[in-house]
């Protein structure tokens, strides 16, 4: 059996001495007691500044995160990422053949028929303009959408002809439930001796879907795709090709390489179009918030340079007595640092517990704000959805308890300096 080298004992044992010496005097310098109830102060605004700020980042992120999900899931689970359509009136064959050109493609991942268009639907007391979304009920669109349905169910759609799915929003504000009836009018006009009628039909309510989005709970109607080609009297097999892809973010990449392959035949659109500026929007308030909030803990961090300045300046005889007995100046600098850590991980601890909670209960806090104030935070006018979401990232809580950590102990850097230069003898004589 080998026995440790005795050079690297006698090297590494005093240095283990001198950390735990400096962990035990820096964790007691902590509390500082009632000895000085200044420091005691500046220890306490130091932890309380880091553990605001801490709480702050990670609910703003987990928000921000919640966000981002709410987009690429929900709203874009409605969304097509991409839509194909022709200016021309192409043939079955014509687009048989288009699909199977699509779904040659790599990054497609599902492929569907529609029938799209704008329409009116009414009651005997209200009435509203949407968009028409005729959809194969074999088909991906159809299968995503029934994930959304708060009232009856989507198979009823395929049970009997005449049925029709509509958005929440869209719902409370015609006053109808699953089960009543509504009149579906479309665009084409029916040719009358005495006058022009509007085409429409009356659809039983299937089932009633909420995705968040005020544009789509509140303007487009779902039903199928015989029942939208009947109303609007289309002899084409369908209008568009809704796409699928597997990275929501190279949509465009792949609308660019499509359009160069078909030329000006076939129009493509990309969700981008109508989401595309608030999904970067979010990445950018992302980034800036993020940057105010870094700055907001180095405000932090600069009371806690202010506060281990005060214990160097309490403990000075301490100190002094600490080197008098033998301790070197990089113990005394190990003191401070681990006194700055202990402090920072006090604060990081607290705003890590805040933060998770904070962001578990930011949409109540926000409804609870809403209802007492009567201030709407998120206009659904405005913004994609009308709820504050939240996914708390196991990353961001990471990287952001060793951001603050550094970032503590370079702020301690300068008060252990300042500790590690004291004079043991001009300080005793109270120079």
């Amino acid at each position: 059996m080998s026995r440790p080298d005795p050079l690297i004992a006698v090297g590494v044992m005093p240095l283990l001495r001198s950390l735990s010496l400096a962990r035990r005097i820096g964790s007691r310098f902590v509390r500082v007691g009632s000895s000085s109830s200044l420091v005691s102060f500046m220890s306490l605004i130091s932890v309380a500044g880091l553990a605001f700020g801490v709480s702050l980042l990670i609910v703003v992120l987990s928000v921000m995160n919640g966000f981002e999900r709410e987009v690429r899931e929900n709203v874009l689970g409605i969304i097509p990422h991409l839509t194909v359509s022709s200016e021309q009136d192409l043939s079955t064959e014509q687009w048989t053949s288009l699909g199977a050109t699509l779904l040659s493609e790599s990054d497609v991942i599902a492929l569907s028929r529609v029938v799209t268009s704008l329409g009116v639907v009414a009651t005997p007391t209200a009435s509203r303009a949407v968009a028409l979304n005729g959809v194969d009920i074999e088909s991906e669109s159809f299968t995503r959408l029934s994930k959304y349905a708060v009232s009856g169910s989507l198979d009823r759609l395929a049970e009997s002809r005449w049925r029709v799915v509509i958005g929440a929003t869209l719902a409370r504000d015609l006053g109808v439930e699953v089960g009543d009836s509504i009149d579906v009018f479309s665009p084409k006009l029916t040719p009358n001796p005495l006058a022009t009628m509007p085409t429409f039909r009356s659809f039983e309510i299937a089932a009633i879907t909420r995705v968040g989005s005020e544009e789509l709970d509140a303007k487009l109607i779902t039903l199928t795709l015989a029942d939208a080609r009947a109303l609007l009297r289309m002899r084409a097999t369908q209008s568009a090709f809704t796409l699928v892809t597997q990275d929501v973010l190279v949509a465009d990449n792949i609308r660019d390489r499509l359009s160069s392959k078909f030329g000006d035949a076939i129009v493509i659109e990309s969700w981008t179009a109508n989401l595309g500026a608030i999904y970067r929007n979010i990445q950018f308030s992302r980034s800036i918030i993020s940057f105010m909030l870094w700055l907001l803990i180095s405000i932090a961090a600069f009371n806690l340079v202010v506060s281990l300045v005060m214990i160097v300046r309490d403990k000075r005889e301490d100190v002094a007595i600490l080197m008098t007995l033998g301790a070197n100046t990089q113990t005394v600098q190990t003191i401070f640092l681990w006194q700055g850590a202990a402090i920072a991980l006090f604060g990081i601890a607290a705003g890590i517990a805040l933060g998770i909670l904070g962001a578990l209960w930011i949409g109540e806090i926000a409804s609870a704000f809403e209802a007492a104030t009567g201030v709407v935070l998120l206009n659904p006018e405005i913004y994609p959805i009308d709820f504050l979401p939240s996914q708390i990232l196991m990353s961001d809580i990471v990287g952001i308890a060793a951001g603050v950590l550094v970032l503590s102990v370079l702020a301690s850097l300068y008060p252990a300096r300042q500790a590690a230069s004291l004079r043991p003898a001009s300080v005793l004589r109270g120079d």
